[in-house]
């Protein structure tokens, strides 16, 4: 029998939900994009490709305002040249050359004088030449670029070109170059974001994988993709990694199921010989020698759990009343005192939340001393049975934390293992176990599981189930 899974509030205030299956599962999130390779692949690629095209851009519009520069001073020096020719040359006329040549001509006599002029220019005959040497002046609000040639016996001849088209095209190659440095950066980040999206899309899925890697549930290789790339080679690599873990994995439980094994027999023959002689001699001497015999059974009761792995670990679910669970711990660690409702019944593992609840109370009547109390105390809801056990020792070494559930953590001189072990136990019950230092003093610790009614379905035991409701107090197997 095995409780549904469904999903449930644990009662110790988190708002997490949790799938009631035996070993839990993992919880998977996706990373913050602007943390995202591929974001700050395509913020790179953009960010180069922009300043790639600032540079070629701005080196063409350059390039090309030079050439345009360039054609439109040699078109206004080719005229020039042409006028001035024509009115050193013979048999030409003065107002027919000019009239027709360009509407900016201005010719100035040895005085300085204008003396004829195109008819735009009319304003200035007769007056003193105005614009002296310079290549760029304002005629009627437009910009004129010119250029003086002598022409003989007749003076000078002035002749401008307006730079209204010139200015047009300038204004224009960078109005389109503004333009470009504006769409560009968006074009470019949403195109190396698609890019860099089906680029990195086997990295994405070979940490998709790499992500739902369980060590305590399964080191199954990874699939390779069919393209030998950095992909390829990184999820080999992770394969590599796997073998290795799991081939450490299994030389550690060989060890320590050798180590198990090789103390098992002795502590068993040594156990029953204790019990005997407590029997017929009732010398408290050989009572604590019983009782660490039963601690160092039950560390290696712990070591094998630790030797198998949840992997190997199946739980006999049983209905059980609460009261043949309080037996067994009661006789387990004696001195304990029991509060709460012990008249209902428990869907559990009883051997196995035996061994969690006994873990508990060995540390707290460690932590406790001989003169302390340790207490256990059983409330039950219609969701969860709640096992709290209270000592008045020290309380927990804030220092540790959540590591005093690691395997090997101790804050109180034991092996490490028990706590560790109740843990594991408690989630393959589908349940949480949680520690803190109680405000009154002592450690307080608190084991939930799901009650009855989240896994049974029906309201009469089974065959089962019937025979265990009389069961009498036993120990915990070994």
């Amino acid at each position: 029998m095995t409780p549904a899974a469904r999903p449930v509030t644990p009662p110790d205030g988190s708002r997490r939900a949790a799938l009631l299956v035996p070993g839990g599962g993992l919880v998977s999130a996706r990373v913050a994009w602007r943390h995202s390779l591929r974001f700050r692949l395509a913020l790179t690629y953009s960010l180069l490709a922009l300043v790639l095209i600032l540079l070629t851009s701005l080196g063409v519009v350059t390039l090309l305002l030079s050439r345009m520069d360039q054609q439109f001073t040699d078109r206004l020096n080719e005229r020039a040249d042409t006028l001035a020719e024509a009115f050193t040359g013979a048999q030409q006329g003065l107002g027919r050359t000019a009239g027709s040549a360009s509407a900016y001509t201005m010719l100035i006599d040895t005085q300085g004088v204008v003396y004829a002029t195109s008819p735009i220019l009319r304003e200035f005959n007769d007056a003193p030449f105005p614009f002296g040497t310079q290549g760029q002046v304002s005629v009627q609000d437009t910009s004129v670029r010119a250029v003086q040639r002598p022409v003989g016996d007749f003076g000078t001849i002035w002749v401008g070109l307006p730079e209204v088209d010139l200015i047009a095209a300038r204004q224009s190659a960078l109005s389109a170059l503004l333009l470009a440095l504006i769409v560009a950066p968006l074009l470019l980040l949403l195109t190396g974001w698609w890019v860099g999206r089906r680029a990195l899309s086997g990295l994405e899925h070979a940490a998709n994988l790499a992500d739902r890697i369980d060590p305590t549930r399964s080191l199954a290789t990874l699939p390779l993709p069919a393209q030998e790339d950095e992909v390829h080679r990184l999820l080999t690599a992770i394969n590599r990694l796997l073998v290795r873990i799991e081939d450490g994995q299994a030389r550690e439980k060989q060890l320590l199921g050798q180590i198990v094994h090789e103390l098992g027999a002795p502590l068993t023959v040594l156990k029953a010989s204790l019990q005997r002689a407590e029997e017929r001699t009732n010398d408290p001497e050989v009572q604590r020698a019983s009782l660490v015999a039963d601690e160092l059974t039950f560390t290696t009761q712990d070591l094998m759990q630790l030797a198998r792995g949840e992997l190997e670990m199946k739980l006999a679910w049983h209905y059980i009343p609460a009261r043949t669970l309080r037996g067994r711990v009661d006789r387990l660690v004696p001195g304990t005192t029991f509060t709460g409702d012990w008249e209902g019944g428990i869907l559990c593992d009883p051997d196995r939340l035996t061994q969690a609840l006994r873990n508990l109370l060995a540390n707290a009547r460690r932590a406790a001393g001989p003169e302390g109390t340790v207490t256990l105390n059983l409330t039950e809801t219609p969701e969860w049975l709640t096992f709290t056990v209270r000592d008045s020792g020290p309380g927990l070494p804030a220092e540790l934390g959540e590591q005093i559930f690691q395997p090997f953590v101790s804050g109180s001189g034991s092996s490490g293992l028990g706590l560790s072990v109740s843990r594991q136990i408690a989630l393959m019950h589908g349940g949480t176990l949680t520690g803190e230092n109680h405000p009154g003093g002592g450690a307080l610790f608190t084991l939930a599981i799901p009650g009855a009614a989240l896994g049974d379905d029906s309201d009469e035991p089974d065959e089962e189930e019937t025979d265990l409701l009389n069961e009498p107090p036993l120990p915990a197997r070994s």
